[in-house]
């Protein structure tokens, strides 16, 4: 992809992912929550020139860093946002104003890389920026899942012997 449109496609998406966690969201924990992440994973790997043949050094380590920041973008998006269970047991989730500042902070990080790389001289493609994402979401949907086990009531336990059973009323001596 080209880079006006990789950056079109980034702006939609991070706006979609936003206002879609701004509302509030069921929870499904039966979900394999970690199949997109992977997928956008394997497409990442999948694309040659994730790493610039001329400076290679400095492109391993704008990556790492790169997805450092995805790393701590996903946890702390995961531990800002509020989790409850409803009375008929549903999980739902919703994005806080700290969740925003997460997002923000990440993508001004993101935005600080890709200005360093530029200044270094380093081509940077879009499948390090896929390959951040995936690391965000993979951290974000584990940690809450994890988070979301933590605060499932456990399930009631099963009646005790002669619980279930009807007692006869008591019947005062005559």
């Amino acid at each position: 992809m080209s880079g006006l449109l990789d950056a079109l496609v980034v702006t939609a998406v991070a706006g979609l992912v936003i206002s879609r966690q701004l509302r509030p969201s069921r929870i499904d924990t039966d979900r394999r929550w970690w199949v997109l992440p992977v997928v956008l994973g394997v497409v990442a790997l999948r694309e040659p020139g994730m790493i610039d043949a001329h400076h290679q050094t400095t492109a391993v380590l704008l990556l790492a860093v790169e997805l450092i920041v995805g790393l701590a973008m996903g946890a702390g998006w995961a531990w800002t946002t509020r989790i409850w269970v409803e009375a008929d047991g549903a999980v739902w989730s919703r994005g806080t104003r700290a969740s925003i500042a997460v997002w923000g902070a990440g993508l001004a990080l993101r935005a600080g890389l890709y200005g360093v790389g530029a200044v270094l001289g380093v081509r940077q493609d879009s499948s390090a920026l896929l390959l951040a994402l995936a690391a965000t979401l993979l951290v974000r949907s584990g940690v809450l899942a994890w988070r979301v086990q933590t605060r499932r009531p456990a399930a009631a336990p099963g009646p005790a012997y002669r619980d279930a059973v009807a007692r006869p009323a008591w019947k005062e001596p005559a």
